[in-house]
C-alpha cells in the first residue's frame, strides 16, 4: 500500500524546494492526520513539526476554532470576486489589522508571501512615477536576504542557491553589507550598533538619491540560516529612510503575528515601516493569503480619476478570499484571547536553555542565537565536511527520532508552533540529541577541536 502510493506521487508529482532525485533513497513522508505540534504518518508514528510546516502553523495544525470558522463561512458562500464587492468578513479582518499599527491603515489583499512581495515592490517604484520622481527606479535589500522566488521577491534575494540560474534576468537589486548581527537581545550590539554603522551608512549615502525603497526581513532573516540582527540598526535605517523620503517595506511574512515576541518584528526597535507585507501567520497556515498594508499617505498617491493613470492594476483570483479572510480573523481573535504573544516571550528563554543543552551533549553546535520562538544553531564541521550535506542527514534521521526537522544547509533550527506545550519541547531537545550523536556517530568531543573549527556562519 505505502509502496504504491509513493510510486504514484513519484511519477506525477514534481515537489517544492527539492532534488526529485533525492526522493528515490529517502521517499516524502505519507501524512494521515496532524494536530497541534504533531504530524501523524500512515506508519502509526507521530512526528514533531519542529518548523511550523514551512514557518506557517503558528497555532498549531487542526485549530478547533479555525475549523469551525471556515466552516461557517463556507456554508455561506466561498469566494466572490473582489474586485468590485466586499463583505463583512474582510471588512472586520482590515479594522482589525489597522489596529494593529498607528500608521498602516490600509489592506491590499493577494495570494501568497511572494505575491505581497512583489505588489508592495510594485506600489513603491508605481507611486515615483506618479510623483514624477523618475530616478528613483531603485530597490535595496539586506545582503543575506530572502523574500520570495518570483520575479520581483527573487531579485531582492540575495542567497544565490535560489537565484543564481536566474541571475542574467533579475532586476539589479543593491544589497546592503555588513549587518550587525546579534545572538540574542542580550547581545550588547543589540542596544547599539554604533560601531557598525559608519560603513552601513556609507552605503546607504552613496545610493540615496536613485533609491525607491528599501526591504528588510526585520529583525530576523529566515532562509538565510535564521540569522538574528541589531534592533538598533533597523531603528537607525529607518531614521536614514525617513530623512531621505525613502520607502521602507518590512517583510513579515514569517515573523508576523508572533513568532519573535511581538505582533511584528519591527516593533522591537519601536518603529513602523511605509509598507508591510504578511502571509503564513495570518491564517495560522490554513490557506493561502497575503496581505500588503500600508500608509493613508501611500495609497492617496493613486487616489484620482481613472484617466489619470494612476490606478494600481494588481490583482489576483483570489484577492480577498473570504474562506481565507474568516480563517485570518479567527486566527488574530485566538492570540490575542489566549495571550500568545506572552506565552512566546516566556518560551524563549527555554528554547535557547533547551538548544544549549543539546550542544553541551552533542559537541556539534556553534552560534546559538535565539528570540521569541526561534532558536538555531549551525553545526560544526571538519574541512572535509564542509561542502556536504549534513544538514539533509539530520533531516532524515530527525525522522527515525520523532521530528520533522529540515535544516537550512548545515543550520539547524526549531520553529515550532507558538502553543506548543513545554513537554513537547522538551521531547524535540531529546530527539535533536539522538538525531545529531546518530549523524556524527565516531565524533571527537574535544576541547581543541572546538576551538579551531568555531567559525560564524556568515
Amino acid at each position: 500500500m505505502t509502496k504504491n502510493i509513493i510510486n504514484r506521487d513519484l511519477k506525477y508529482i514534481w515537489h517544492p524546494c527539492s532534488q526529485m532525485k533525492d526522493y528515490k533513497a529517502f521517499p516524502p513522508l505519507i501524512i494521515k492526520s496532524a494536530e497541534g505540534s504533531h504530524i501523524k504518518l500512515n506508519n502509526g508514528s507521530k512526528i514533531i513539526d519542529a518548523t511550523s510546516s514551512w514557518w506557517c502553523k503558528n497555532l498549531g495544525h487542526g485549530h478547533p476554532r479555525l475549523k469551525v470558522a471556515l466552516l461557517k463561512q463556507a456554508d455561506k458562500f466561498e469566494h466572490v470576486i473582489f474586485a468590485g464587492t466586499t463583505n463583512e468578513v474582510i471588512i472586520e479582518l482590515s479594522e482589525k489589522l489597522a489596529r494593529m499599527t498607528k500608521t498602516l491603515k490600509k489592506s491590499f489583499y493577494a495570494s501568497d508571501g511572494s505575491s505581497a512581495v512583489e505588489a508592495a515592490i510594485k506600489m513603491s517604484l508605481h507611486s515615483r512615477v506618479i510623483e514624477k520622481e523618475y530616478h528613483r527606479t531603485q530597490i535595496m535589500a539586506l545582503g543575506n536576504s530572502y523574500h520570495g522566488e518570483t520575479g520581483l521577491a527573487l531579485s531582492a534575494t540575495d542567497i544565490n542557491l535560489y537565484r543564481k540560474p536566474y541571475n542574467k534576468t533579475l532586476i539589479p537589486f543593491l544589497f546592503l553589507k555588513n549587518i550587525p548581527y546579534v545572538s540574542s537581545k542580550s547581545d550588547p550590539i543589540w542596544h547599539d550598533c554604533s560601531k557598525h554603522w559608519p560603513r552601513i551608512l556609507s552605503q546607504l549615502n552613496a545610493n540615496k538619491d536613485n533609491l525607491s525603497a528599501i526591504i528588510i526581513e526585520p529583525i530576523v532573516q529566515g532562509a538565510g540560516g535564521m540569522l538574528i540582527y541589531s534592533k538598533d540598526f533597523l531603528s537607525r535605517l529607518r531614521t536614514w529612510t525617513k530623512e531621505n523620503q525613502i520607502h521602507l517595506i518590512a517583510d513579515e511574512i514569517m515573523t508576523g503575528f508572533g513568532r519573535t515576541g511581538m505582533p511584528f518584528a519591527f516593533q522591537h526597535a519601536d518603529i513602523e515601516p511605509d509598507i508591510m507585507c504578511l502571509a503564513k501567520g495570518l491564517t495560522s497556515g490554513w490557506l493561502p493569503m497575503s496581505a500588503v498594508l500600508t500608509t493613508n499617505e501611500i495609497y492617496n498617491k493613486f487616489y484620482d480619476d481613472f484617466s489619470k493613470g494612476k490606478t494600481f492594476l494588481h490583482s489576483h483570483t483570489h484577492s480577498g478570499n473570504v474562506l481565507a479572510a474568516a480563517v485570518a480573523l479567527e486566527t488574530m481573535k485566538i492570540l490575542e484571547e489566549d495571550d500568545i504573544y506572552n506565552q512566546v516571550n516566556k518560551t524563549e528563554a527555554l528554547l535557547y536553555d533547551l538548544m544549549q543543552d543539546v550542544s553541551k551533549k552533542t559537541c556539534r553546535l556553534q552560534n546559538i542565537r535565539n528570540i521569541g520562538a526561534i532558536v538555531a544553531a549551525d553545526l560544526i564541521l571538519n574541512k572535509k565536511q564542509k561542502g556536504q550535506r549534513y544538514g539533509y542527514k539530520i533531516f532524515q534521521n530527525s525522522i527515525k527520532f520523532g521530528v520533522f526537522m529540515r535544516p537550512l544547509g548545515n543550520t539547524i533550527y526549531w520553529m515550532p508552533p507558538l502553543n506548543t506545550k513545554e513537554k513537547t519541547l522538551l521531547q524535540l531537545k531529546e530527539a535533536t540529541i539522538k538525531t545529531i550523536n546518530s549523524v556524527f556517530k565516531s565524533w571527537n568531543c574535544s576541547k581543541s577541536l572546538l576551538k579551531h573549527t568555531h567559525e560564524p556562519v556568515v
